[in-house]
């Protein structure tokens, strides 16, 4: 069953100049921080959300046992959703 939900979609250059799309999946705060969930087809990415509204960049986490705590914590804050 396809679902029709809208996604934003977002392109990001890695460092060795790729370009790869990435479907905007959640976007969420974790101690005074703001993040998004990315999801391509092979993998997913937490990225950091840095300024202010209407001039924000998405920032790479480089230690990845970082982005792996914060995925981690967004699962079970996810599991722990009183749904909606």
């Amino acid at each position: 069953m396809k679902s029709n939900e809208l996604r934003d979609y977002i392109t990001i250059e890695d460092n060795n100049g790729n370009l790869k799309e990435y479907a905007v999946e959640a976007l969420f705060d974790m101690e005074d921080e703001s993040y998004a969930l990315l999801k391509a087809e092979d993998e997913t990415i937490v990225m950091k959300i840095e300024g202010e509204d209407g001039n924000q960049d998405l920032v790479g986490i480089n230690d990845p046992s970082e982005s792996e705590a914060i995925l981690e914590a967004y699962q079970i804050a996810v599991e722990h959703a009183p749904a909606e």
